[in-house]
């Protein structure tokens, strides 16, 4: 088996060196997932930011085990740190691009005071309304980020870890998805229990489920 890639603080320092005090690096999980939220993590890191917790890494490349070892790690890490969700409903409403901005903004919301700079993963920066003026600290977009950044790494396990727990939390109210084994992604079993129940007031219905070719789409985990 080849080595999980561990990620640096290279980029986030560079960045610090360029005079950023507060840098708040995100990331989102539940982009693809079929129900339940989708979910922004944020951690908050400083020139005076140590040594990494061992182990960290992307949340997709580490066992659910694995990650919820490193909550309280990258918790005491960073010290300042929130999750923001939007649900199922806003999601239908808005759309998923929408959503995950209105997340992510839930997610700075949150924290204690302003930042001087978003790392953001990916290629696009959601957080800005498509005909918005450039309002709020300046956002730097990296794709794969959450490989090779340290600090959006660790806000990936937090996303990752409390989405995931809140999808465990519904399975009991829901039995027929599985929500605690698939998180609300397009499983075999899930996509089953659609087509045979219908969706619940946790899927996203705006995406027209159940349906075949479009659920065959959503399949891969994001």
């Amino acid at each position: 088996m080849a080595a999980v890639r561990r990620p640096s603080l290279r980029l986030e320092k560079q960045l610090m060196r360029d005079g950023v005090i507060r840098l708040a690096a995100m990331d989102e999980v539940g982009r693809g997932a079929l129900a339940g939220p989708v979910t922004v993590g944020v951690v908050v890191v400083t020139p005076s930011v140590r040594r990494v917790p061992p182990g960290l890494a992307d949340s997709k490349l580490l066992t659910p085990v694995e990650r919820q070892r490193l909550v309280g790690p990258v918790r005491r890490w960073v010290g300042e740190y929130a999750v923001g969700h939007a649900g199922a409903d806003e999601i239908d409403t808005i759309g998923i691009i929408a959503a995950l901005r209105l997340a992510g903004r839930r997610a700075l919301a949150a924290l204690s005071g302003p930042v001087d700079a978003v790392l953001l993963d990916g290629n696009h920066n959601y957080l800005r309304e498509p005909a918005e003026d450039v309002v709020g600290p300046p956002v730097h977009v990296r794709i794969k980020a959450d490989l090779t950044c340290a600090a959006v790494a660790g806000a990936s396990v937090l996303a990752k870890t409390e989405r995931d727990a809140i999808l465990t939390d519904l399975s009991p109210a829901y039995p027929v998805y599985r929500f605690a084994e698939n998180k609300g992604y397009g499983t075999p079993e899930h996509v089953a229990a659609l087509r045979e129940h219908g969706p619940s007031a946790m899927h996203r219905r705006s995406w027209r489920l159940p349906c075949g070719e479009q659920l065959a789409e959503r399949m891969m985990f994001s």
